[in-house]
């Protein structure tokens, strides 16, 4: 009997592979794609892999080029959609190689929506299987996959499998559909095809970002004074506000200044609290990546790259997790002795291993499918700078969850002058608890000297200071990723790629998001004509829908064929005002596309504009002269998808643009070929030598 494992990416099969067979396996190449083979409890097994979705959807109208609304499609190979996913092709003939004379299949991907969708794609429609058994594991580590193995579930998962597929034929039907309405709705006015998208989650999120601008555009700031009385506390400088904190009119502000001029002041009441500041919970993908973002300036989706890459690795459990609780069937003591073992955390573990009992302190959102995001105790070996730092989080995240609580003091001290009443505010740490176990928390100490009432305030003196009202506050990716998750946009998953494509389509920009003119057109032109294509109200509801699937309340062809009626009704309304839609995106569009294009003024012919440019022959980005053929002057970029800014060079004063690349940080790259700042960065990260 030979039994066949089907991973989700090469690593994982190399882990499993390891893990089942005590490291005696032999690991083969098929057109260079690797599986393995290994002998357990008297069955050989062959491991393969794919690598991410080997099938994708096609619409099947039989149309010539585009057209909608459409609602009949087929899954097809990857390689048979996309031209340049032809490297996905050999790992399907591998499988279907290996998979001749087994007598069992076991789908081994990610336990969730995608995972469990992509395992049965290949199971029923390249290896022609009605089913399979199913591994479920949280951790690439030994013990949790053979135990996966040996437990595996006789059935797939198939309510997750049926979410998966409706999701995203659905995902599919919507944005194709209403992507290609916008985009002809645009080719109707200015001919050509400039790509414009939205989609069900893409839409609703532009809106809210849209909203927001709106806001702060029409803000108008509103002129107020605070006053202060600054003096010492022994020898500690004070500075303290005015109990009323803002003043609407001037002449009060002054009055209270006349009143308190040269007067005495003394301590009217000091009021002291103490409170036990209960360890934080374990990592669900949200907070991990607001945390990320707030310490590390780490990008949602790049936080979502680089925690795949340490699970992959066997470092942390499965991070795409909703939950924040790490439950009693891990053994979290055995994790901690692990760590320990590491230098970093060696003297930590310590102290929490000397407990009798390591409880920790969940959290209340649950994931049935996955524990928190916690560290495995396995050491790391090479990783990048990012990486390194994303498991030092989660390592010290997962020993503060089962700390001690922190004790913080605070103290409110009411100064009386002249019977005007000043506050005086600050906090310290009485007992780090679990403090000393996640340096990472944001902590404002402020110690006073020992004080009482009545006691005397020497040399008081008060001020003014005139300020104004702030607009409300953009948001940034990792803030904007809560709001989704708060409103119930979206997925855990799909959020950050969702902010990604909007950047992309170039309808934001900043890293504080503001939306460009072309963004808030299609916002408004949606909202005028078809609004239903921005609420997060139908949105929810199919949020919902999928959901229930899962739950086993609704079936997949219920939801779809709900969202087929509502999709076409929406189209036609779309269709029927296609040339003036495209009338109102027009403006918007070019306006934008100058925008984002323009680097700087050509140095060479002196009358063009230096402007980024595509190659489709290279699949590369450029900058060229507007003045083509006239001034053939152009420059090089590095690989990757370059956003134009308003600065410039330090050393040369050229334009910068900022170049974003797959996994990695951002970088400002200097245009100037000859700029030494440029050359020194280049043989920094290795791109010249």
């Amino acid at each position: 009997m030979t039994r066949l494992l089907i991973c989700e990416k090469p690593q994982q099969a190399m882990k499993i592979a390891e893990a089942l067979s005590d490291g005696k396996y032999t690991k083969k190449l098929n057109k260079k794609i690797p599986y393995y083979e290994l002998t357990r409890n008297n069955k050989k097994v062959i491991i393969t892999c794919a690598v991410g979705h080997l099938y994708n959807l096609k619409e099947t109208d039989g149309t010539i080029g585009w057209n909608y609304p459409f609602f009949t499609y087929e899954w097809r190979p990857v390689f048979e959609i996309n031209k340049h996913a032809g490297y996905t092709k050999p790992y399907l003939e591998t499988i279907k190689k290996v998979s001749k004379d087994i007598s069992d299949i076991y789908v081994s991907t990610d336990f969730d929506e995608e995972g469990s969708l992509l395992g049965e794609r290949i199971v029923t429609l390249l290896l022609q299987k009605k089913d399979a058994r199913r591994m479920k594991f949280s951790s690439l580590t030994k013990n949790e996959l053979v135990d996966a193995y040996e437990k595996a579930m006789p059935h797939l998962d198939w309510p997750q499998v049926m979410a998966g597929m409706a999701r995203h034929e659905l995902d599919f039907l919507w944005g194709l559909n209403c992507s290609r309405a916008l985009t002809l709705a645009l080719k109707s006015k200015m001919g050509g095809f400039n790509i414009l998208s939205t989609g069900r989650v893409q839409g609703p999120t532009l809106a809210i970002l849209t909203k927001l601008d709106k806001k702060i555009d029409s803000f108008k700031p509103k002129d107020y004074w605070e006053v202060y009385l600054e003096s010492k506390l022994g020898k500690t400088p004070i500075k303290a506000a005015h109990e009323k904190n803002k003043f609407w009119e001037k002449k009060e502000a002054q009055n209270i200044l006349k009143k308190t001029k040269a007067k005495k002041a003394s301590i009217k009441e000091v009021d002291t609290k103490r409170h036990k500041q209960l360890p934080p919970f374990p990592f669900d993908l949200t907070t991990l990546q607001t945390e990320a973002y707030r310490i590390f300036k780490i990008s949602p989706k790049q936080t979502l790259s680089l925690t795949q890459s340490l699970y992959t690795h066997g470092l942390i459990t499965y991070p795409r997790t909703s939950s924040q609780q790490i439950p009693p069937s891990i053994n979290i003591r055995e994790i901690i002795t692990k760590l320990s073992k590491q230098s970093s955390y060696k003297e930590l573990c310590s102290d929490l291993l000397k407990k009798k009992q390591l409880v920790p302190n969940n959290g209340k959102k649950k994931d049935p499918a996955h524990p928190a995001c916690i560290a495995t105790g396995e050491a790391p070996k090479k990783l990048t700078g990012q990486e390194l730092k994303l498991y030092d989080l989660i390592a010290r995240r997962t020993l503060a969850c089962l700390g001690e609580p922190a004790e913080r003091e605070f103290q409110k001290i009411m100064i009386d002058c002249n019977k005007e009443v000043f506050i005086l505010e600050g906090a310290r740490t009485i007992y780090p608890g679990w403090h000393k176990l996640y340096h990472y928390v944001d902590l404002r100490e402020m110690e006073f000297p020992i004080i009482n009432k009545g006691d005397e305030v020497k040399n008081p003196k008060t001020s003014s200071e005139q300020k104004q009202t702030k607009p409300p506050r953009r948001y940034t990716p990792a803030s904007l990723v809560r709001k989704l998750e708060k409103m119930g946009l979206g997925t855990k998953t799909t959020r950050a790629m969702i902010i990604d494509i909007l950047y992309e389509r170039n309808y934001v920009e900043g890293k504080e998001i503001k939306t460009t003119d072309l963004g808030k057109a299609v916002t408004d032109t949606l909202e005028k004509h078809v609004p239903e294509l921005v609420s997060p109200e139908l949105t929810r509801e199919f949020e919902k829908d999928m959901n229930e699937i899962v739950e086993g309340e609704h079936k997949k062809e219920e939801i779809l064929e709900k969202a087929v009626k509502v999709l076409d009704k929406l189209l036609k309304k779309f269709k029927k005002d296609e040339k003036e839609i495209g009338g109102e995106l027009e403006d918007a569009f070019k306006q934008t596309r100058e925008e984002q294009t323009f680097v700087g003024k050509c140095d060479k012919c002196g009358k063009g504009e230096m402007k980024l440019m595509y190659s489709r022959k290279n699949h590369s980005y450029f900058i060229a002269c507007d003045q083509y053929p006239k001034c053939k002057h152009t420059m090089s970029l590095p690989m990757g998808l370059p956003k134009t800014t308003d600065k410039t060079c330090e050393r040369c004063k050229s334009p910068l643009v900022l170049m974003i690349r797959k996994g990695k940080r951002p970088f400002l790259y200097c245009i100037n070929k000859e700029c030494p700042a440029k050359k020194e960065w280049m043989e920094k990260h290795g791109m010249i030598k």
